[in-house]
């Protein structure tokens, strides 16, 4: 009797009919090579290409489950893939569950024991090699042949996004698609490696993704940050490109740590920089760690993860922007792309190889890390008071944040004096927590978070940093509190209040206090609703309710033109949830009448922003972000490459970002002079203004008078002279006491100019430049810092602190019917400055109306 071929099958070995079906699963799962039609490194692969190989990679192995996760603001997909055994893909729900509940983020016992890497590709989308690496590291994982990536998996999950930032490296893989030589060109001075105005580094909005892990401020992080919380991986590894002249950087990482990081977190990435090096001695590689990526800034795709108990890494490979597919370093050896993505694809299996060694220690001591935040926390401060008398608006802004990031906060619910550092006093006094303060206590998961993003002062190791060295929420929200150093429970949860609704049904005018960000994005639906506003210049009293200056005013009278006005104003109110009040009269009791000069009529500005070369790109991308997406208010780039053939006549604001420029000579100057006395309004920002100090017209100068310039290059002279005699070894240490590495400082605020309008009291700046301007000649000094100043927190070098005595930080200048306003601050820093984006609205909407 013939028999059928599965029949037939029974009467061999299993081992055989194994190898028989790893052999034809083999063939169904294509390598890199053959899905693209290329090898690997012979092209850039553009973004969909990857998220295709990585479905076929799914549809074709049982180790691999596709997920998309959300999408660019380009509508590009983001996605990730859970790479795992069979076994462990059907258990997979409880083994995320298991880690949460060893972190106490969920209910139960844990009864697996699995550990968790994450590998997190191309943040920065010219730093293109990573993504190539992902495609190899996937298959090599995938694949049931490999025995090596099989035993690593029996114990190990991998979840791999093969692109953070899809805009930006699309935009980077286009350009060289684009001007890429037929046989690559690996001259630095050719045009291939020589990006145009922003590069692709970016996201659409021109942002740094690895600067938003924590402020969550773009779509690609806000969407990133769920599905991170609700895996909580033991491991995070970050791939990035360096310079292309500096071969491979991986951890340990460099000091300063945060004093929060543990003896573990420390000790692994020791564990696991040795094993890299095996695999790079192995091959003659070179590399170099423990210098320049240090643990310090909370926002990093290294740190924010190590401040959630993982053993977060950034990877570094030569390479960049610059190097192409091929480019001569200055040893004379050609880089490759196919190099590059090699060495990531050797470190990202190389960690998964020593995590799966050390599972048991890596996920036993992720345990006691949040047994620790749970239990026994190390910060000297255990809890963290708003005081309700704060806006409500800010509150609700950074209580959005911490439900993102799922921090626990709550009421006090009863009321208590204790001792505590007071933000405001700036000093550990005796203080009182009312009963409808809200708490944040640091006995939960998010302890160490907590810790750095609230703390009163970070210890700074060492003052050599990557980054900025402050971000404080309190002085970035401009919210009063107190840190404590005992432990108080929240009472009950926080639930914002309604907003009130008082006055006439059918008032004279509708008044909305003027306070915060959702303020200002308020009144811009009023704007494009084609409502006419008013602003009160002025304290006033009206209907035995008192009212702040800057107050928003809607006349009846004026808006004759809205249909359903009384109905139009109440609904735009209720989707802001505005407090609305509506007046009888405009007659007030204090202040000023509505119809008087002092309530400012808000002329709907025309609104351009220049952009191009010589902008920041940073500096430009935040404010047209700011502009689109949160106040979604309509704004017009202006290219710096065509700006003089534009008539500025045609803009009310033109706002000039950061940057370095070398376009505004005499005659560009006398244009924007003869626009602004005609009724326009200058917004300059960070290093714009040199461009502007000491020229004519304009009310900023470099020293406050003579004697002050001649003692300035004195004292310039004398420490020339010094440094003469400089050994080398003390250079950076030199460099450093002239910076400011993002320090944080008070104000001194004219609260009745409008740029100070919704301050309140004060104002706390991050500084991160080294600008110096006295105070304005004939012109408002409406925030500076007064007699000599010091970080509240944060590092500034003594010897650019000790020339920070009577400064400008932001200003205005009357000239002719217009103004310009200086900020020497950038207000819009990484858009997560919460009070900065305050005064920016006073000075585009408010301010020299």
């Amino acid at each position: 009797m013939r028999l059928t071929k599965f029949q037939n099958m029974k009467h061999y070995p299993i081992v055989f009919l194994l190898h028989i079906f790893l052999s034809a699963h083999a063939q169904q799962l294509q390598s890199p090579k053959e899905f693209l039609g290329y090898d690997p490194g012979e092209r850039f692969t553009r973004h969909h290409r990857v998220v295709e190989y990585f479905q076929h990679v799914a549809a074709n192995s049982n180790r691999v489950k596709f997920f998309r996760y959300g999408e660019t603001y380009e509508h590009r997909p983001l996605v990730y893939v859970i790479i795992a055994t069979p076994e462990n893909h059907a258990r997979l729900e409880q083994i995320r569950l298991d880690n949460l509940r060893r972190a106490g983020m969920a209910e139960g016992t844990p009864s697996t024991n699995i550990a968790i890497v994450w590998l997190s590709y191309n943040v920065h989308g010219n730093e293109s090699s990573s993504m190539e690496a992902a495609m190899q590291t996937l298959y090599e994982l995938a694949d049931v042949n490999n025995t090596r990536t099989s035993s690593w998996l029996k114990n190990t999950v991998v979840i791999m996004d093969p692109c953070i930032n899809p805009d930006g490296r699309d935009r980077y893989a286009n350009f060289y698609n684009q001007y890429g030589n037929r046989t690559p060109n690996p001259n630095p001075e050719a045009k291939e490696h020589r990006e145009p105005w922003p590069g692709g580094r970016s996201n659409h909005y021109w942002f740094d993704l690895n600067r938003d892990w924590a402020w969550l401020t773009q779509i690609e992080s806000q969407q990133r940050i769920k599905i991170y919380n609700q895996w909580m991986p033991h491991v995070h590894v970050d791939f990035h490109e360096q310079g292309y002249n500096n071969p491979y950087y991986f951890a340990p990482a460099a000091e300063p740590y945060h004093e929060v990081i543990s003896n573990w977190q420390r000790q692994f990435q020791q564990i696991i920089g040795k094993n890299h090096a095996k695999y790079f001695d192995e091959q003659g590689w070179l590399y170099f760690t423990r210098e320049r990526f240090d643990l310090y800034y909370p926002s990093y795709g290294d740190t924010y993860p190590t401040y959630n108990g993982a053993i977060g890494m950034t990877y570094e490979q030569a390479g960049g922007g610059v190097a192409g597919l091929t480019i001569t370093t200055r040893e004379g050896d050609p880089l490759t792309l196919k190099d590059r993505l090699t060495h990531h694809h050797v470190t990202g299996l190389s960690t998964v190889e020593i995590t799966s060694q050390y599972a048991d220690r890596v996920i036993s001591e992720f345990e006691k890390y949040f047994r620790e935040n749970l239990n026994n926390p190390a910060s000297p401060y255990k809890t963290y008071v708003i005081s309700a008398s704060n806006n409500a608006d800010k509150i609700q802004r950074l209580t959005r944040l911490l439900d993102a990031h799922l921090i626990k906060y709550g009421v006090a619910g009863l009321s208590k004096t204790t001792r505590g550092f007071d933000y405001s006093a700036q000093t550990v006094k005796p203080v009182t927590v009312s009963a409808e303060d809200i708490l944040i206590s640091i006995y939960q998961p998010k302890s160490r978070l907590i810790t750095t993003l609230f703390e009163p002062v970070s210890k700074l190791p060492d003052s050599v940093t990557y980054d900025i060295t402050a971000w404080n929420l309190f002085y970035a929200y401009g919210l009063k509190g107190y840190a404590l150093n005992e432990k108080l429970t929240p009472q009950r949860n926080y639930v914002p209040g309604e907003p009130m609704t008082a006055g006439a049904d059918k008032p004279y005018a509708y008044l909305f206090p003027w306070q915060s960000v959702t303020d200002a994005r308020f009144l811009s639906a009023l704007l494009n609703r084609g409502i006419k506003v008013r602003s009160a210049l002025g304290p006033f009293r009206v209907n035995n309710t008192s009212f702040p200056a800057g107050t928003l005013i809607v006349t009846r009278r004026n808006n004759e033109h809205i249909l359903d006005f009384d109905q139009t104003i109440r609904q735009i109110a209720r989707a802001f949830q505005r407090p609305l009040f509506g007046a009888s009269t405009g007659l007030v009791e204090e202040g000023s009448d509505f119809g008087s000069s002092a309530v400012a009529f808000l002329k709907k500005p025309k609104v351009a922003i220049l952009a191009g070369e010589q902008t920041s790109s940073l500096s430009a991308g935040a404010i047209w972000h700011f502009f689109e997406q949160e106040l979604e208010y309509p704004v017009t780039q202006i290219g710096t490459e065509y700006f003089r053939s534009v008539s500025l006549h045609n803009y009310d604001v033109l706002v000039v970002p950061d940057g370095r420029y070398s376009m505004f000579n005499d005659e560009t100057l006398k244009n924007i002079s003869e626009w602004i006395a005609a009724g326009g309004k200058l917004i300059l920002i960070g290093n714009a203004l040199d461009s502007f100090a000491d020229k004519n017209g304009f009310a900023l100068k470099r020293y406050a008078s003579e004697d002050a310039k001649k003692e300035a290059e004195k004292k310039a002279q004398q420490e020339q002279q010094k440094n003469a005699l400089m050994k080398y070894a003390e250079a950076e240490r030199k460099e450093i006491s002239e910076l400011i590495s993002g320090a944080i400082y008070r104000v001194t605020l004219d609260s009745s100019h409008p740029l100070a309008f919704g301050l309140g009291d004060t104002y706390y700046t991050l500084k991160t430049n080294e600008l110096l301007f006295p105070f304005l000649q004939g012109g408002w000094n409406a925030g500076v810092l007064k007699g000599k100043s010091k970080p509240v927190q944060g590092f500034a070098g003594y010897k650019i602190n000790s020339n920070m005595e009577d400064r400008l930080v932001f200003g205005m200048q009357d000239k002719g019917r217009g103004s310009v306003i200086y900020f020497v601050d950038d207000p819009l820093f990484r858009n997560f400055w919460e009070n900065g984006k305050m005064v920016f609205c006073n000075a585009v909407f408010v301010a020299g109306n």
